[in-house]
């Protein structure tokens, strides 16, 4: 009985937070919101009279929200200001949403008035489609007046307007085409190349592989990036990679000689006294115990060693009128390293994960033109993290 007690009470208190919530919603003009509420409240057991609260909500917000909203297009409709037709046009939308969520409750009782709360609703669809008809207009003028600039900003405005419009009218006039020149027009084309200032040869695999901005996913949409450039394209940008110094080191063999001591077991062996004498447990059986011998290896160790040092500058520039941006540094190193080791002695002196190292041989030095290649690797991964933290900027 007392758990019964104690559901029912925290039932009550959870309707009685949620009632006023609603009411306080109501209070601060926030119609919507408290409409939401209520009409979740009311989707089960609306009839019931621990829902009547919510009705009574209901009716209130819903009058007051459509009043509210009829004023503000009365307002703004005489105002003739055509920057409201995209408010007119939605809140005309709202007004019938707001239908569309209360109609399947409908209808719904007033118990003490014994009769149905009242809701008024109105066919807005004349006026939706009047004022979608007159937002269009509006859109497809002022995005035709846009690509008229020479701005690029203005460009992308008309862009996003007409991506609007063709969302609310599909199909209307040659919207799609306008988007397609507002998209070009609005893009920021980036001329990428680079420039070699060593003087040694960077490898045309390199190049083509740190030009290779398909694998980069740095386009976006409104920048794209060009390595090759392309006819009737004005470029506003220069992206160059500057090679300035390439450090190849000469290849290395380093020799190290090193002893490794290990005690193991030999067998068992008689437990001797002080005396020399046998120890014997208490059945008088000699004890024995483990013996242990001296191993010794001469381990001999080669390591191959080849570095490769590149630097770089990636400059940003103005292609209209060739001015330096901004300017960051680059470099990347690239080290070849290779471990094997011949031994006198008894292997099993040195640590098993060293074993391997006797299995290896001598293996060819990479050649300079594969050492710059395999630095460019990672040279490639810092450049598209320079151009990702340092986005061009119309």
């Amino acid at each position: 009985m007392r758990k019964i007690t104690l559901l029912v009470s925290i039932l009550f208190l959870a309707f009685s937070c949620g009632v006023k919530t609603t009411q306080s919603l109501i209070s601060d003009g926030n119609y919507d919101a408290a409409i939401n509420r209520a009409v979740e409240a009311l989707r089960t057991n609306k009839d019931s009279k621990g829902k009547q609260d919510y009705v009574y909500l209901l009716e209130e917000a819903f009058a007051k929200a459509k009043e509210r909203d009829l004023h503000d297009i009365e307002m703004m409709v005489k105002e003739s200001n055509p920057v409201n037709f995209e408010r007119i046009y939605n809140t005309y939308l709202n007004l019938e949403d707001r239908q569309a969520k209360i109609r399947p409750l409908l209808p719904l009782r007033l118990l003490k008035q014994g009769k149905n709360a009242t809701f008024v609703f109105d066919n807005y669809t004349d006026r939706i489609i009047e004022s979608k008809i007159a937002l269009s207009k509006y859109l497809y003028n002022n995005a035709a007046v846009l690509l008229k600039s020479k701005v690029k900003q203005d460009y992308r405005k008309a862009y996003d307007d007409l991506g609007y419009l063709e969302k609310i009218n599909p199909g209307y006039k040659n919207v799609k085409k306008l988007m397609e020149e507002a998209q070009f027009k609005g893009t920021d084309f980036v001329n990428v190349y680079t420039q070699n200032q060593t003087n040694l040869v960077i490898p045309k695999r390199l190049q083509d592989d740190l030009l290779d901005f398909s694998t980069y996913g740095l386009n976006d949409k409104w920048t794209v990036y060009h390595t090759v450039k392309q006819k009737n394209t004005s470029y506003d940008y220069s992206l160059i990679v500057n090679f300035r110094e390439i450090i190849i080191s000469p290849e290395q063999i380093k020799e190290k000689e090193f002893i490794k001591e290990k005690q193991v077991k030999d067998g068992v062996k008689t437990l001797l006294d002080s005396r020399g004498n046998p120890v014997k447990d208490s059945l008088g059986r000699p004890i024995k115990v483990d013996k242990f011998k001296n191993i010794r290896i001469n381990i001999f160790e080669y390591k191959q060693f080849k570095s490769c040092q590149i630097t770089a500058k990636i400059d940003y520039v103005n292609a209209k009128d060739n001015q330096l941006i901004q300017s960051f540094p680059l470099a990347s190193e690239f080290v070849f390293e290779s471990l094997y080791s011949t031994y006198k002695g008894d292997r099993n002196a040195c640590d098993e994960s060293y074993l391997p190292n006797f299995n290896k041989r001598l293996v060819p030095f990479p050649n300079n033109e594969q050492m710059i290649y395999d630095t460019g690797e990672d040279l490639k991964v810092k450049l598209k993290n320079i151009i990702v933290q340092n986005r061009f900027k119309s």
